[in-house]
C-alpha cells in the first residue's frame, strides 16, 4: 500500500499562484519521505494569505517557478496514487499547469476528505475540515505549512484505512458513488461530492444568477450561507471584483472574511470560475 499526499499554499486568492508545495509519501502504514518547495508564484501576494502562511516575496526569492519545478513534482506524483485533502490543491496545480502551458502531472486522485465524511459520519456536525479532524484525532501539526498539511491528511488517511478495514482502491469504489440526488433547493450541506464539508458565501458580481450558484453549490454538496459567520470555509467572489483583493471597494463580507481569517479561522476566498471548475 503506497500513496503520497499533497498540499499546497497560494499567494492570493487565484488557486494558480502556488508559492509552497508539501508532499509525504507513506507505504505500508508508514511514512518514508517528505519533502517541500517554495514556489515564485510570479504574482501579487495577499496581505491575508501572506498572515495565513507566512510566505511573502522576499521568501520566494530565488525559488523556482511552477514551470520550473514541474520536474520536482512529478518526480514525486507521477503514475502516484495522490491524495488531497479536498478538491483545491489538485486543482491549484492543474491550473498552474495550465497557466504555463506545461503537462499536467498524471497521477491517481484520492480525496481524504470525501474518504473522511463515509469513514466518521458522526463528525458531520463538528465537519471534516483538515484542523478539525487533526484535533478529533490528537494529530499536532503546524496548520498553513504545506508539507505539514500533507503529513496531517496523510495520517487521517491511514486512520480511516485502518479503522475502517477498507484498502485504497476500496476506498476509490465508496468515493465514486454517485451523490445522492436532490429534490430541493434548499441550501443545506448534506450532499456529496467536491463541495462537501463546505459552507459557502456567494458576494460581487457573478455571471450566473446567485440563486443558480447556490444551487450548483447545494448539488456539488456544499452549505450556502447569506453571510460571512465563524463557520464559513468559502468565499466566493466575482470574477471581476478579485483584482480588488489587493485594495479598497471590498464588499463587507468580504472584509469580515479577512478578519475572520486573521484570528485563525480557515477561509478560502476564490473567484467565480475557480468555483466553477471545481464543481465540474
Amino acid at each position: 500500500m503506497r500513496f503520497v499526499v499533497i498540499d499546497v499554499e497560494t499567494a492570493n486568492p487565484q488557486m494558480r499562484s502556488i508559492c509552497q508545495i508539501g508532499v509525504v509519501g507513506f507505504e505500508d502504514g508508514r511514512e518514508v519521505f517528505a519533502d517541500s518547495t517554495l514556489i515564485d508564484p510570479e504574482d501579487y501576494f495577499a496581505p491575508f494569505n501572506e498572515r495565513l502562511h507566512g510566505i511573502g516575496p522576499s521568501k520566494v526569492v530565488g525559488a523556482p517557478a511552477f514551470s520550473q519545478a514541474r520536474a520536482w513534482i512529478a518526480e514525486r506524483l507521477q503514475d502516484q496514487i495522490a491524495i488531497s485533502h479536498s478538491a483545491f490543491d489538485r486543482l491549484a496545480l492543474r491550473q498552474a499547469a495550465a497557466r504555463y502551458e506545461v503537462e499536467d502531472v498524471n497521477c491517481r486522485w484520492l480525496d481524504s476528505l470525501m474518504v473522511a465524511r463515509r469513514a466518521w459520519p458522526s463528525l458531520a456536525a463538528e465537519g471534516y475540515g483538515l484542523a478539525t479532524l487533526a484535533s478529533a484525532f490528537g494529530i499536532k501539526f503546524q496548520h498553513h505549512d504545506a508539507l505539514e498539511d500533507a503529513r496531517a491528511a496523510g495520517l487521517i488517511m491511514l486512520r480511516a484505512i485502518d479503522e475502517s478495514g477498507v484498502d485504497l482502491e476500496g476506498w476509490f469504489d465508496r468515493c465514486a458513488a454517485p451523490p445522492r440526488s436532490h429534490k430541493s433547493v434548499a441550501r443545506t450541506g448534506d450532499g456529496d461530492g467536491p463541495l462537501l464539508g463546505e459552507v459557502v458565501v456567494i458576494t460581487g458580481t457573478l455571471s450566473l444568477p446567485r440563486q443558480k450558484v447556490a444551487d450548483l453549490v447545494h448539488e456539488a454538496g456544499g452549505a450556502v450561507d447569506s453571510s460571512v459567520t465563524k463557520r464559513t470555509t468559502l468565499l466566493v467572489v466575482g470574477d471581476q471584483d478579485v483584482s480588488r483583493l489587493a485594495g479598497k471597494d471590498r464588499s463587507a463580507k468580504q472584509v469580515k472574511a479577512e478578519q475572520l481569517m486573521e484570528s485563525g479561522l480557515a477561509i478560502r476566498i476564490i473567484q467565480e470560475t475557480d468555483l466553477q471548475a471545481l464543481i465540474n
